[in-house]
């Protein structure tokens, strides 16, 4: 079935928005000549403008979908990881921001060079861009079958019309494009879930408070089970991951540790960072209790409207925005899908220019000029641009499964474990770097065993898994493998360390030594 062609008004809206993002672009693009001020906005953006730009890149068109999806197909057991992050952010961004500021340059990686050596730093680097071009690719996929849906365009041409905006505006404006432009997106965004929360609201019988009735009586609103149960989806689950997931995103993403060197002081960074993590667990709540209204409205005990039959959990929000929303509220509610895409996508080209810049080209060229970096990272935030594009293709050529399951089974072989070394780094002193490198090879091994042992594939017959160990095969839920390889990575290099002779650490580089700074400034 063709979908509905939308108002003149609508496709107005939708345009505009794309307008505005390259418009953002080209308006600072003139000041973009140094590697501070491509890269890092100068160090002079306004706390508040840092939190709104790191709350938008957390909430991505994923989110957008994917969180619907979820309150309407199931609970809220997904969420919990969320709620973790604050937790783990208010305990420690107090001392790893200011320990950023005080011993990198640019790039989060150059930490582990300080700390372990050049090839942990090769190591955290590589993984940081796998995981940017699995994650930018699938967002472009995604988001791309959800406009084509409602929009008719096709497919290919939404993914190369946003990825070319995207890599254009990043390309002219740098970080300092990309920070303004997520204050705009990031406002959108809220905007766009409230307004889809009124709409719904108005159109349920008994508005948001029949809502709650049939999520109370269907338990819609559970955070899952409390059951001490590693292999089901629970609660304990999701909670673990969370912590880890907290750690490696505030501790040791590029995105992130960008943003705190944008700020005027330790301080602003810091409020910043809190700031941006406090807005964005109540939009992850918004989103999931919108997808629990679609579940009253569509299949509640009073539902009001029936949905074809088919239809996939996370595409029931996009169908609702398509059928129930009035004329420009629609394109409101698509330029604000587009604008959580863009808001996460720009941020992760600029990011990955700087890896590449301060990483690579740096080590290879000492000697070359700001202006050459400069140009260097230009060329590969366009390279980046195109790259993810191209992945995105391949990602709607073989389909929803295949390539996306190739992709982050190879990340998760190569990437685990960056938490474990960065816990490593700051609070045990004793690892040295010999240590870390074999803890960095069993993390391998072990992920690459886990995910072989539990991975099935099918070649026209019964399914079968990749390697069969019998009773050492890996049995458990799959988000537990993330974890497991930052505990198993951060055990062995601990033990292992021993095997070597001690050095001497930085105490800039550890926990430690912050203490020691808090406790002489006191």
């Amino acid at each position: 079935m063709n979908p509905p062609s939308l108002h003149v008004l609508d496709y107005l809206i939708i345009g505009a928005s794309l307008v505005l993002s390259v418009g953002v672009g080209v308006r600072f693009a003139k000041s973009q000549s140094t590697t501070s001020k491509y890269f890092a906005a100068g160090r002079n953006v306004p706390v508040w403008a840092i939190g709104l730009s790191i709350f938008a890149t957390l909430i991505s068109s994923l989110t957008f979908l994917a969180y619907p999806g979820d309150g309407f197909a199931g609970n809220w057991v997904r969420l919990v990881q969320g709620l973790m992050v604050p937790i783990v952010v208010l305990l420690g961004i107090g001392f790893i921001v200011p320990m950023y500021r005080k011993v990198i340059g640019l790039s989060a990686y150059e930490y582990f060079e300080r700390r372990f050596g050049y090839l942990a730093r090769l190591y955290a680097s590589l993984a940081f861009v796998l995981a940017q071009f699995a994650g930018m690719g699938s967002v472009f996929f995604l988001l791309a079958l959800a406009v084509s849906s409602m929009t008719g365009i096709g497919v290919v041409t939404v993914v190369v019309v946003l990825g070319l905006v995207v890599t254009v505006l990043t390309l002219l404006g740098g970080m300092e494009a990309v920070i303004w432009l997520d204050v705009i997106q990031g406002l959108l965004l809220i905007l766009g879930g409230l307004v889809t929360l009124l709409v719904i609201a108005v159109k349920i019988d008994g508005g948001l408070a029949q809502v709650f009735t049939v999520a109370a009586a269907e338990n819609k609103v559970s955070l899952g089970s409390f059951d001490w149960n590693l292999v089901e989806l629970t609660f304990w689950v999701m909670a673990i991951n969370g912590v880890f997931y907290a750690v490696q995103k505030y501790g040791t993403d590029q995105t992130m540790v960008q943003r705190y060197l944008t700020a005027r002081s330790d301080k602003e960074a810091i409020r910043a960072s809190i700031g941006g993590v406090l807005m964005v667990v109540p939009v992850w709540v918004l989103f999931m209790f919108i997808g629990t209204a679609l579940y009253a409205f569509y299949q509640g005990s009073q539902a009001t409207a029936s949905l074809p039959d088919g239809l996939r959990a996370d595409a029931v929000f996009p169908h609702f925005i398509l059928n129930e929303m009035p004329v420009g509220v629609i394109g409101l509610i698509i330029a604000a899908l587009l604008a959580a895409a863009i808001s996460s996508l720009d941020s992760d080209l600029n990011c990955l220019a700087a890896v590449a810049v301060d990483d690579y080209y740096k080590k290879l060229r000492p000697r070359s000029t700001e202006l050459q970096r400069v140009r260097v990272g230009k060329i590969v935030v366009t390279l980046s641009g195109l790259g993810s594009i191209v992945v995105a293709l391949i990602y709607v050529a073989a389909g929803d499964a295949g390539v996306l399951a190739t992709v982050f089974a190879l990340y998760a072989i190569f990437s685990g474990g960056i938490a474990g070394m960065f816990l490593l780094g700051i609070f045990v002193p004793r690892v040295n770097k010999e240590g870390l490198y074999v803890g960095i090879g069993v993390c391998v091994l072990f992920t690459a065993a886990a995910l072989l042992t539990s991975t099935e594939f099918s070649l026209g017959g019964e399914p079968r898994i990749w390697l069969d160990l019998g009773p050492l095969n890996y049995t458990q839920h799959n988000y537990m493998l993330g974890v497991y390889s930052h505990i198993v990575l951060f055990g062995v290099a601990w033990a292992a360390s021993y095997f070597f002779p001690a050095r001497d650490v930085d105490r800039n580089l550890t926990y430690a030594g912050w203490k020691d700074r808090k406790r002489d400034e006191a």
